[in-house]
């Protein structure tokens, strides 16, 4: 325990030194440059002329003695005083870093609703608490977010689970079941592990982009595009989907599989989230020193404030869809792969109907050269 409170006073026993010692060091500067030569002052009476009688009178002033005597009788009660100013001077400074280590340390413990509210005045150590408080709130919502994905990533997984166990049990307990009634169950059952297949595949796409970037590569995002589309187009085609691209070259550096996931997503979520006869159009261009790729396609109405939402984990257009229309991670990826890249995500709903969604990246050749120095530097700091 003493030790630990050693430890704990440390910083406010050198300051208060610091300042002592500032505070005797002014002392003794006033003694040198002040008394002493005072020292050698004579102090002289002045006398008037003979004729009135009075007598010339000199006499020495202050001996230098004396003064030094003095003035280390004055420096040594100095002592005492400078300890006891340059304690208080610092308890003050630092009972705001003792005010954001106790609240830090509660913080820590779990309650992260709390922060430190230093108010005024506004000095380095306020400037200090505020980040902090910015810090913890972002924590906070971090942390809640990351308890939101847990409970909705559970649930979805448990619920193909639950349906594919409730589907065997059924299956053997039935006594009359025949090799055509055992054939169905398998297919059924097939189907859920399909759906729970695709559903995990999702979530690594997700937790990949989540990520970060591993590697940049110079590519066009029109040759991407065009490699989704002739994937896609067959599925366009049964659900009555047109497609059209407006592809013009728009050269990044980036990395390639996310770059594939975005496009994807996109692609894929125009396209599902769509109606019979609906229209994606798909556009690639380069401006200055941005390129963009924007994914527009009608659809139902959108209201303004559900687009946001439309990009976190696990939310979905209508609240009744299940894993046939998505499992609402693919605007997420979509999300986490442009915040990997740097590149900004624009959003706007139709009037009519349906999204208009656009990602803008630097352009390859500056952001090519930007990154090889970062990652230079990245390899180094591992």
């Amino acid at each position: 325990m003493t030790s630990q409170r050693l430890a704990r006073r440390s910083l406010q026993t050198r300051l208060a030194l610091a300042y002592a010692a500032g505070i005797y060091a002014a002392g003794v500067l006033v003694v040198v440059f002040v008394a002493v030569p005072l020292a050698s002052i004579n102090a002289a009476i002045p006398h008037g002329r003979p004729s009135s009688s009075a007598i010339t009178e000199t006499g020495p002033g202050i001996s230098l003695p004396q003064l030094l005597a003095g003035s280390a009788v004055a420096l040594v009660l100095l002592i005492p005083i400078a300890l006891a100013l340059g304690w208080f001077v610092a308890d003050r400074f630092l009972r705001p870093l003792r005010a954001i280590t106790a609240t830090a340390k509660i913080i820590s413990a779990g309650d992260l609703h709390r922060r430190l509210d230093l108010g005024e005045p506004t000095d380095e150590l306020t400037e200090l608490g505020h980040t902090l408080d910015d810090l913890f709130t972002r924590l906070q919502a971090s942390f809640d977010a990351q308890r939101h994905f847990v409970a909705n990533a559970s649930h979805e997984l448990r619920t193909p689970l639950a349906g594919l166990r409730t589907l065997l049990e059924v299956a053997l307990a039935d006594p009359d079941a025949d090799a055509d009634t055992l054939r169905s169950v398998c297919q059924e059952a097939l189907a859920l592990g399909g759906h729970q297949e695709r559903l995990v595949q999702a979530l690594l796409a997700l937790a990949t982009s989540e990520r970060g970037i591993t590697r940049r590569d110079t590519l066009d995002l029109t040759h991407v595009v065009e490699a989704v589309l002739a994937s896609r187009r067959d599925l366009a085609a049964q659900k009555g989907i047109h497609l059209t691209e407006d592809l013009t070259p728009a050269v990044t550096a980036a990395d390639p599989r996310l770059i594939e996931s975005l496009v994807a997503n996109l692609i894929d979520n125009a396209i599902r989230h769509n109606h019979p006869d609906g229209h994606v159009k798909i556009t690639t261009q380069t401006s200055g020193t941005q390129v963009a790729l924007t994914v527009a396609n009608s659809g139902p109405v959108i209201s303004g404030d559900q687009i946001q939402r439309l990009f976190q984990p696990f939310q979905r257009l209508a609240p009744d869809r299940h894993g046939r229309d998505g499992y609402g991670l693919g605007l997420a990826i979509v999300n986490a792969v442009t915040q990997a890249h740097h590149a900004t995500l624009t959003t706007s709903a139709h009037p009519e109907g349906g999204l208009s969604i656009t990602v803008r990246f630097a352009h390859g050749s500056r952001q090519a050269t930007r990154t090889d120095t970062g990652g230079e530097s990245h390899d180094q700091r591992k």
